[in-house]
């Protein structure tokens, strides 16, 4: 068998979910935690490679001993949460652990990741949002944010997304399908929320950057109908900066 970890991170000390050569990622500080845990170098796999400045609410991994499926232990997986996190710095931890069988994949095996973007919309910036929201100054009223709503409400289905990915990116095929697109709006903060069976390159932070257009009044929902239709990435909004992501919720 093997272990199924749910873990959060704040990801603005790190390249990213993956291992890199120079410099920290989450998955670097995972491994150096297992090894220091159980003793022996351990197989992680991870169910996305988020990027550089990234956060996530609930990212999921596998572990497993290097070299086998299985994680002989005497750490019951209900304790591996707190024994692990007592090995990792601040701004990671594991939440939960539960088995899983051993030909069970964190990545191929997802059905559904569900992502949010977070927008602090209000004239001055907060110490607190800083790194972990993206600050837009102009204020979003209600029929602003009701146009947004239409537009993002377009994004649901099976649809080619070609336009909402950044350039130069290579994969088969542009088409997924969303299943959730809203923008909320819980006091300063306006909160971009989208559930789909797969996301392209920076797809996110692009379909983000083109809702906030249309919350500022240069882009109509119908324009973003046809920009989705054009394939054309040039006509999509901008990449909003890392620091607003996170990934919210994986589905097996």
């Amino acid at each position: 068998m093997k272990i199924l970890l749910k873990i959060q991170y704040l990801g603005t000390n790190y390249c990213g979910y993956q291992v890199q050569p120079n410099a920290p990622s989450i998955q670097q500080k995972l491994n150096e935690a297992a090894r220091a845990l159980f003793g022996y170098d351990c197989d992680i796999v991870g169910c996305s490679r988020t990027d550089s400045g990234v956060h996530a609410n609930e990212f999921c991994a596998t572990i497993a001993k290097k070299g086998c499926a299985d994680l002989p232990t005497s750490v019951l997986p209900e304790r591996i949460p707190l024994a692990l996190s007592a090995h990792l710095p601040s701004d990671i931890c594991v939440f939960d652990a539960q088995t899983v069988a051993d030909d069970f994949h964190a990545r191929y095996d997802v059905k559904e990741k569900e992502y949010i973007y977070r927008i602090y919309n209000a004239p001055v910036r907060s110490p607190f949002e800083e790194n972990r929201a993206c600050h837009l100054p102009r204020r979003i009223d209600g029929q602003s944010l009701e146009n947004m709503n239409l537009a993002a409400a377009s994004f649901i289905g099976t649809q080619d997304f070609a336009a909402y990915m950044a350039q130069g990116s290579s994969v088969c095929s542009t088409v997924r399908t969303v299943t959730r697109s809203v923008v909320e709006r819980q006091g300063d903060v306006l909160i971009y929320r989208v559930a789909a069976d797969g996301f392209l390159y920076n797809m996110v932070r692009i379909l983000t950057g083109t809702l906030i257009d249309v919350g500022l009044g240069k882009l109509t929902p119908q324009e973003v109908v046809a920009i989705t239709a054009s394939r054309d990435r040039a006509k999509a909004g901008m990449t909003m900066p890392a620091c607003g992501l996170y990934l919210n919720r994986v589905v097996y």
